[in-house]
């Protein structure tokens, strides 16, 4: 099996959004997966790897996101979205962006302690912080070890200011922590909805929290002044597309107050995941949605250059745009959330300092 060629005689693997381990595109080996008598891949079981890594806080000089600082907990998703742009970045760790970008998930078991060391520093600048810029840091293991949680509370200590995305319920856990930031204007919360159909969301992002409970983490969040909106991501057109409107009237019943949407992104060998998924769940779609994606990218399955890769250009680009344009005016949804501040920062080691 080679990148360019995944076997499209894969079956779907219950729970998993990948059904092959594609090739690294830096390693020259490539490991075949085993399979059972009938020639599939058994699912894998999840393995969580210790990273050692001795920094938390990641920079990054993109126009298209609205950050320039963030932290990831975990490097790999258990959630398995298939379409998910983070699956190539496991590649530089060594393992492929297949079934090993969700069943391998690296923990950074010191993160509260690197980001409160890098807070402390007289080097840092008050800024918004981004959680998480690649992976989701409430992804079920964080249900065990609570690491997205200590680092709000330091970021809490010090009212640095954060941004959440999200596709899980689990973050109401953390709802006093969150009010807490909010009371300085210090937080914002993206519920991420790709679609209402739950048995597409089964088959797409397997291990995500089902749709209504995203919705009531909505209503949580907002009836505790948490500031929360949608984050419509990714839009795939073809197949979730049309769905836009009902996705921001559920949100803004919800108690949500803004949305923000970004069009499916395919960098490198996802090109290839992604129309073997296809092949597996919407062979009769496929070329309509492959089509689709190609009108979006000016003939090609994936843009890199800055400015148009997250709301793409052409006629189909024009039409969601619209769609989603609508849909905010009849919800009556913001289209950006809060601009959140630094004035509420404080160093408490500093203060501690000044009282002797």
């Amino acid at each position: 099996m080679t990148e360019s060629q995944p076997e499209q005689t894969s079956q779907p693997i219950r729970g998993r959004g990948a059904a092959e381990n594609p090739a690294n595109r830096f390693e020259e080996l490539h490991y075949e997966l085993d399979r059972d008598d009938s020639g599939q891949v058994p699912a894998p079981e999840t393995k969580f790897l210790r990273d050692t890594t001795s920094s938390i806080i990641t920079y990054n000089e993109s126009p298209d996101v609205g950050f320039d600082a963030s932290i990831n907990p975990y490097r790999g998703c258990e959630h398995g979205c298939v379409y998910c742009y983070a699956r190539p970045t496991h590649e530089y760790l060594g393992f492929s962006a297949g079934l090993d970008f969700e069943s391998r998930i690296l923990v950074k078991e010191n993160a509260p302690e690197l980001l409160r060391r890098e807070l402390v520093s007289g080097n840092w600048k008050p800024q918004v912080l981004a959680m998480s810029g690649v992976t989701d840091p409430y992804q079920p293991i964080e249900r065990q070890i609570q690491l997205t949680r200590r680092c709000l509370e330091v970021l809490r200590d010090f009212r640095n200011p954060v941004s959440m995305v999200t596709k899980n319920h689990l973050i109401t856990r953390d709802t006093d922590v969150l009010a807490e930031l909010a009371d300085y204007n210090a937080v914002s919360v993206h519920l991420s909805i790709t679609t209402m159909d739950n048995r597409l969301r089964r088959f797409m992002e397997p291990r995500t929290s089902h749709i209504q409970k995203r919705l009531e983490a909505l209503t949580t969040l907002s009836e505790a002044g948490v500031p929360c909106g949608v984050l419509i991501a990714p839009v795939i057109p073809g197949l979730t597309d049309h769905e836009i409107p009902a996705i921001l009237k559920a949100v803004a019943e919800a108690g949500g107050s803004f949305a923000g949407y970004v069009v499916l992104r395919l960098p490198h060998n996802l090109t290839e995941q992604f129309s073997g998924w296809l092949d597996r769940h919407y062979p009769d779609r496929k070329e309509k949605i492959i089509n689709r994606i190609r009108s979006l990218r000016e003939g090609r399955l994936n843009q890199t250059g800055f400015g148009e890769r997250m709301r793409g250009s052409g006629i189909h680009a024009d039409t969601i745009r619209r769609l989603f344009r609508i849909g905010l005016e009849q919800s009556g949804l913001n289209s950006e959330g809060p601009a959140l501040s630094v004035e509420g920062f404080h160093n408490p080691a500093q203060r501690q300092l000044k009282l002797f």
